[in-house]
């Protein structure tokens, strides 16, 4: 098969239907809502929609920096990007070196869930099926993810779109069954402060709820890589960010809702991921077969949330590879479908070595949580590096275009929300509700700490032999031939 080294993405490819959900499915709503979420009820109790609401808020700062950001400055380097203009190159090839790694994690991530989760059923339904026969499913699953990507953005964005539905009707309408069957239970007392869980009294349980609910919001810049891909981009970036972060957070608060007032806010507390006081044994107990819905819908969230991130850590690469910070391999292009193939390929790689490695090396849930600290850990740094970035790039770009309250209020409260989340990512017991980490989950720390200083050694290395290519983390490529163009100011016209 013959491929390209040279040349760009393919324009024009996908609109904001295929871009929105491209962040929805990257938010994985169906697994937050089941797995994610309810960690948040140890603390917030039957107060934990008033902890998903505060959540949205604070998170919607964020997404606020980078919408303006993505609109500002459309690129498949995104985030990397991002931070290069608005801070310093070295600081966006820094972010880009951590982004593209971890973002490369969440697909085994995402596999390992699936094949756990898959096991699990089967045998709870058939004990004659292995509980531990689990790596099947993430196999095949990988397969799944790699073949739409090799299609193009285009094939997999749709197939994201259609996953994506599926899990938010389904969960939507368990919802409102809940609400239903809940009956003069329905009650707006779960959005005060009077239902926190013992020991976390008021207002500090609702925050250290809302602490770890931050956490289900992490994936609504995902759209952003994709922008050299998108129509009309710099409009479309904006509103798919912005209704991702927005739209899901909605769908948090509404199925929290109707699953608080259903089980009763008053013992809200036990709540969690598994077992009779879950998700799926709520459905199981009380809607007969609509507990294979549910379980459906959250292993459609695993696929969808994997061939989500497996787009942007591709083109997140393939942007670095372009301009020669990382192998030029990797900026390798499908003749036909131009999807970055090479990219594709090591992400499979990668894939399948951490599930099989790390899952038979300890077992599929440990390996779980081991990547997961790792994933959050970076992901909410970048989050708070964007937002420096925001204020950066809009005071550079001079006082026409800079408004204080999207450009500095919105990014020292989005810092202001994801520095407690980091902390509790991190296990760093600064507060009393953080749980500190144990072997091997405590492993993360140390992993991310050798990633990056191996990139601060690369980044030392190019700039002493070529700076130039550090320098080109802050371009935009669609500049080149984008007839609106940048102003004369750095913005660009709405």
């Amino acid at each position: 098969m013959h491929v390209e080294t040279t040349g760009a993405l393919r324009r024009d490819a996908v609109g904001l239907r295929e871009v929105l959900f491209q962040s929805v499915t990257a938010m994985a709503p169906a697994a937050a809502v089941a797995a994610s979420i309810p960690a948040g009820a140890a603390f917030a109790g039957g107060s934990l929609p008033l902890a998903v609401l505060i959540a949205l808020v604070a998170c919607l700062f964020t997404a606020s920096c980078v919408a303006e950001l993505a609109r500002e400055l459309p690129a498949a380097g995104s985030v990397a990007t991002y931070a290069a203009r608005g801070l310093h190159p070295a600081v966006g090839f820094l972010v880009g070196w951590g982004y593209v790694f971890v973002e490369m994690l969440v697909p085994p991530l995402l596999l390992l869930q699936l094949g756990f989760t898959a096991a699990g059923t089967l045998h709870e339904e058939w004990a004659s099926y292995p509980a531990d026969l689990w790596w099947p499913w993430s196999l095949a699953g990988a397969g799944v993810i790699a073949v739409a990507g090799c299609l193009g953005v285009r094939a997999s964005a749709r197939f994201g779109t259609v996953l994506g539905v599926f899990e938010i009707l389904v969960f939507l309408v368990f919802a409102a069954l809940l609400i239903g069957k809940a009956g003069d239970a329905n009650s707006l007392s779960v959005f005060g402060t009077s239902h926190a869980a013992d020991g976390y009294a008021g207002i500090s349980g609702v925050f250290a709820g809302s602490v770890y609910t931050v956490l289900a919001f992490a994936g609504f810049e995902a759209a952003a890589p994709l922008a050299e891909e998108t129509r009309n981009p710099r409009r479309t970036m904006h509103r798919a960010v912005l209704g991702a972060a927005l739209g899901i957070g909605l769908f948090y608060v509404i199925t929290t809702y109707a699953m608080t007032v259903y089980f009763g806010p008053d013992r809200f507390a036990k709540f969690g991921a598994s077992g009779a006081a879950s998700w799926d044994g709520v459905a199981r107990a009380s809607f007969g077969l609509f507990w294979v819905l549910v379980f459906l819908a959250v292993v459609n969230s695993t696929i969808a949330n994997a061939n989500a991130c497996a787009n942007v850590s591709t083109r997140t690469a393939f942007a670095l590879a372009r301009i020669r910070v990382l192998p030029r391999l990797l900026a390798t292009l499908h003749p036909r479908h131009r999807s970055p193939v090479a990219g594709i390929a090591l992400q499979t790689l990668v894939a399948v070595a951490a599930v099989l490695g790390l899952g038979f090396g300890y077992d599929p849930v440990t390996a779980f949580l081991l990547l997961a600290t790792v994933i959050v850990t970076v992901v909410v740094g970048v989050y708070i590096v964007v937002n420096l970035a925001c204020a950066g790039y809009f005071l550079r770009a001079g006082r026409a275009a800079f408004a204080p309250v999207r450009h500095l209020l919105f990014p020292v409260l989005g810092i202001a929300a994801f520095v407690p989340a980091l902390l509790t990512a991190a296990g760093l017991p600064v507060f009393d509700f953080v749980t500190e980490l144990t072997a091997p989950v405590s492993y993360a720390g140390p992993v991310v700490a050798v990633w990056m200083a191996a990139g601060v050694v690369v980044l030392l290395l190019l700039i002493r032999r070529h700076p130039e290519r550090i320098a080109e983390t802050a371009r935009v490529y669609l500049d080149a031939y984008d007839p609106a163009g940048p102003r004369q100011d750095g913005t660009v016209p709405r």
